[in-house]
């Protein structure tokens, strides 16, 4: 197992240090210019003044002594310096990776619980009423933008029933301190948690009940039911259990792009993390911030692929790690 880790990390550093180039000229491809939006927003278009920022923030080099410039800082764990935001690019993501990894874990293990427990409940009942109606919800979960989803659900629990908070991470002003304080987070999450958990939750109750219905067919089922088992010891030691592998190879490439897929939401909500960070670093054309921000998005997948291939092993431990 240790070989494998040490194999999948070396690995892992070079697919990230591949992400890291390409995302650097993608950026460098995109309209606009860091310079002339700096220059803008202080009320300046003098040549000369635009000039003297590229100079600033080496913006005026060639891009290939750019990118050793870069990649150099990246291998010791330098993410440059924010050009709009005058501060080292690692501070501010450390500052709102917390948010982020806040909302995206809880979204997904609510996704994760309840697209479960509904896929089971649906192949249990396979081609009752109960079945279609969780079918029915699931693709609608599915169906619906994330956005829109958001946004009906400020409407319903905040503007019209007035239960939770509309925005924000915490309440301004409160000053709530132990307790008090993590409720009011708590109350801050649930509707941004729930927008993206029921989403993912759609996918794995369909993958969970597709995958259930498959295995029930197996001869070892029939076995176990032909030894006299309960129905309740087949449908969670040997269903169950056979059935989830599909959804934690599912489940494990989901965790990775969930927290760069929190864009939508943290903007709609106002949630102080790295997705609304990006979607600002994006607008102001600040070059160093977003490649920190999808260095921080990419380095993350990675990792919770190489969690996805240990969890086979708890899952199953039929699966050997392959040399």
């Amino acid at each position: 197992m240790l070989s494998f880790v040490a194999q999948r990390i070396v690995k892992g550093v070079v697919v990230l240090l591949a992400i890291v180039v390409m995302n650097f000229f993608l950026i460098r491809l995109a309209p606009g210019d860091p310079a002339v939006v700096m220059a803008g927003e202080a009320g300046a278009s003098d040549p000369q003044f635009v000039q003297q920022l590229r100079e600033k923030f080496s913006l005026d080099k060639p891009l290939p002594e750019q990118l050793l410039s870069y990649v150099k800082g990246i291998v010791t764990l330098d993410l440059g310096f924010s050009f709009r935001q005058q501060m080292p690019v690692s501070k501010l993501i450390s500052e709102r990776i917390g948010a982020t990894l806040l909302l995206t874990l809880t979204a997904f293990a609510i996704s994760l619980v309840l697209g479960i427990f509904f896929g089971t409940l649906a192949a249990r009942f396979a081609g009752s009423w109960g079945d279609s109606a969780i079918t029915a919800a699931a693709l609608v979960f599915y169906a619906t933008p994330i956005f829109w989803l958001a946004l009906m659900a400020i409407l319903l629990f905040s503007v019209y029933l007035g239960w939770l908070p509309s925005f924000g991470y915490d309440t301004v002003g409160a000053n709530y301190t132990g307790l008090a304080y993590v409720g009011d987070v708590a109350l801050h999450l649930i509707m941004p948690a729930m927008t993206i958990g029921l989403f993912f939750m759609a996918t794995y109750t369909r993958m969970t009940r597709a995958s259930m219905l498959e295995v029930k067919r197996l001869d070892f089922v029939k076995t176990a039911r032909a030894k006299g088992l309960r129905d309740n010891v087949i449908q969670r030691r040997h269903v169950l259990r056979n059935a989830l592998l599909p959804v934690v190879t599912l489940a494990g490439v989901h965790a990775g792009t969930l927290i760069g897929g929190a864009v939508i939401t943290e903007t709609v909500y106002a949630w102080p993390g790295i997705g609304r960070l990006m979607y600002e670093a994006l607008l102001q054309r600040d070059y160093n911030l977003l490649l920190g921000v999808f260095v921080v998005c990419s380095a993350m997948v990675l990792i919770f692929n190489l969690i996805t291939d240990l969890v086979y092993r708890l899952v199953d431990p039929r699966i050997e790690f392959a040399s």
